[in-house]
């Protein structure tokens, strides 16, 4: 016999009730007015508190499942070698997981290993079709389904099933992987129920949200929960802004919708935290502030287009901003700048901290990529950036992002290097020369120090043997003599770090050099 969830507690309203009586009771010293005023605030509390508990979600839940979908796809497989398997069911479907069992045990054939003797007698025959399900939801009554991008891709078919079970052959409008998007497009002779989209930047911590999806191939499925984080970065892509909820989310529930509780989609189900394939309570969300932009394009244009400033940039970290005399690890290190790119127009240069974009704070490296992204190309954007101390503004000319982008690779200028070899802060230098460059990979273009050897006793330092040092604050370098002058100068400045540009295996980054007093 199974336990209701909230037997033998009390209810919370009660709980808040009595938490307040006990927090009042410990000030029946003080002056009635005050304690009025208290209680007073007390109550105004407790039934802001009440209020915002929703006693069900039966309402919402009616009001918006109508336009929330499945969508169901199938593709050729390849041919594989081996033993063909058992036809699959769609990934998340209830029986999958036991057909895996079963053939794991039993074989194709009906015999551990397959096909008797288990010789790959079926080498390179194709394996039919197979298929996957997702979510997706009704965004325009004109017949417009949103999804993600990873629910339909490589998909020959795509199909969508109403609420009342109606199938509906999907067309594809447009996807976006970068942001993990897609758009379809239905045609019915019956009219479609559509969702309105919510504001996310307007979402905090803690509200309440509700989810509808098609977990595990089982139709329209309701979950509630909260907000349980803003902004995560999962390390899907790019421009990862994701709400984090705690409302389960499964496999199948991907390109569902996530509401607020007027009814409004607050973002798109995209991906979950687990150990086991199975819901956690971390699910992760698509904000609809970022999805709605990239669906108005690819319904417009079928593709998203995206602003591109043509710089390489690298996170501050408080190393870092001790090096380049920031107060705070704020903003974006600029690690290299693209040739004839709307940044190196502006006049932005290598080692600069990009600390404002469009009048807007950055923070972080994706406030920078996120703002830039979403600049349309032509548009005209000032920049606040530090070099060597001092801020200055500089204005860039944004352009589209090209299909490939060309990194930069910065060549380093100055004097012909020495053939000394010195040790300084633990690190031992020597010229790079042609035998150095044969050894690591590196073209003539490169130029700088390379670091032979790191001293066990310097401690944790982020350089290693191989490394070659570019530059050493705003000072390209070429020979170890001038390395070891730039660091000695650094001391007597009083800095206790310095910045150095490091080529590690043909790309260049910042890395910042805690400096040891002899």
């Amino acid at each position: 016999m199974s336990t209701p969830a909230n037997a033998g507690r009390t209810p919370r309203s009660s709980r808040v009730r009595r938490t307040i009586a006990a927090v009042l009771l410990g000030t029946t010293v003080l002056t009635g007015p005050f304690l009025i005023a208290n209680q007073s605030t007390a109550a105004a509390a407790e039934s802001a508190l009440t209020q915002s508990m929703p006693g069900s979600f039966a309402d919402l839940a009616a009001k918006v499942s109508p336009a929330v979908v499945n969508v169901s796809t199938t593709q050729q497989a390849k041919a594989e070698r081996g033993n063909p398997r058992m036809p699959g069911f769609p990934p998340g479907s209830p029986f999958e997981e036991f057909f895996r069992q079963f053939q794991d045990q039993f074989g194709q054939n009906g015999g551990p290993g397959g096909a008797p003797g288990g010789d790959d007698q079926s080498e390179g025959q194709p394996r039919g079709k197979v298929g996957s399900l997702g979510s997706g939801f009704i965004i325009d009554a004109a017949g417009y389904v949103v999804t993600n991008n990873h629910v339909i891709d490589g998909a020959d078919e795509i199909k969508v099933t109403l609420q009342d079970g109606t199938e509906l052959p999907a067309t594809l409008v447009g996807r976006d992987a970068k942001t993990d998007i897609a758009l379809l497009k239905v045609k019915s002779d019956k009219a479609l129920p559509a969702l309105d989209w919510g504001d996310s930047d307007a979402a905090r911590v803690g509200d309440w949200v509700m989810a509808v999806g098609n977990p595990f191939g089982l139709g329209g499925t309701v979950t509630k929960g909260i907000i349980s984080a803003r902004g995560r970065d999962i390390h899907s892509g790019p421009y990862d802004d994701y709400l984090q909820l705690d409302a389960a989310i499964n496999r199948g529930n991907s390109g569902g919708p996530t509401f607020t509780l007027d009814g409004r989609v607050i973002g798109i189900n995209t991906a979950i935290y687990s150990p086991n394939g199975g819901s956690v309570g971390i699910g992760f969300a698509i904000p609809s502030n970022i999805a709605k932009r990239v669906v108005a394009q690819l319904k417009e244009n079928g593709h998203v287009e995206r602003g591109w400033l043509g710089v390489k940039i690298q996170e501050i970290s408080p190393e870092i901003a001790e090096s380049v005399g920031l107060s705070q690890s704020k903003g974006a290190l600029v690690a290299e700048v693209t040739p004839d790119s709307p940044a190196a127009k502006a006049g932005v240069r290598q080692g600069d901290v990009i600390l404002a974009y469009g009048g807007k704070p950055v923070n972080t490296l994706r406030d920078l990529t996120r703002r830039v992204a979403d600049t349309k190309a032509g548009d005209t954007v000032d920049m606040t950036v530090v070099r060597k101390g001092k801020e200055t503004t500089l204005t860039a000319h944004i352009a589209p992002l090209p299909a490939e982008q060309r990194m930069a690779a910065a060549e380093g200028t100055g004097p012909a290097a020495d053939n000394a070899v010195e040790t300084v802060n633990g690190l031992k230098l020597a010229p790079l020369d042609g035998a150095a460059r044969s050894r690591l990979g590196l073209g003539e273009g490169v130029k700088g120090v390379v670091i032979t050897s790191v001293s066990p006793q310097a401690g944790d330092l982020p350089v290693r043997p191989g490394d070659v040092i570019v530059k050493v604050g705003d000072h390209s370098v070429t020979s170890p003599a001038e390395v070891t002058k730039s660091l000695h100068e650094a001391e007597k400045d009083g800095r206790k770090a310095v910045l150095l540009l490091v080529n590690r295996g043909g790309n260049e980054s910042f890395v910042p050099l805690k400096l040891v007093k002899a």
